[in-house]
């Protein structure tokens, strides 16, 4: 199984930053951290399905075609091929743990289809 992240591999994006925090040969967990008011793109994955936790704060997630508020302690299992999102509404940062699971666990597998930052 192709995995390209490993522990330590972090990035800052538009919506505020990622890191990897723990990888093995068939999962990658991810601590995200959104800021204020800002959003994930709408997107899906082809060969990864995603777990996620919110931690800290409180997030607004799209799963298909339902969006829906997420405090914290808020489980989300996200299967592979389903369009998602996370959005933080709130004036603090949030933060949320992302479980990666599948045959290819790389960035390439992000398909976008709404992007606040001109991504698409």
């Amino acid at each position: 199984m192709p995995v390209s992240y490993k522990v330590g591999d972090k990035d800052t994006r538009p919506w505020g930053t990622w890191e990897v925090v723990a990888a093995g040969a068939q999962y990658i967990v991810k601590r995200i951290c959104v800021l204020p008011d800002k959003l994930l793109s709408l997107q899906l994955h082809h060969h990864r399905a995603e777990h996620w936790v919110v931690v800290d704060g409180a997030g607004r997630i799209t799963l298909g075609d339902r969006t829906f508020e997420a405090p914290q302690n808020t489980p989300v299992y996200i299967p592979a091929g389903v369009k998602h999102r996370m959005a933080n509404a709130t004036d603090k940062p949030m933060t949320f743990i992302e479980i990666q699971t599948g045959e290819t666990l790389d960035e390439a597998d992000i398909v976008r289809f709404e992007d606040s930052y001109g991504r698409v």
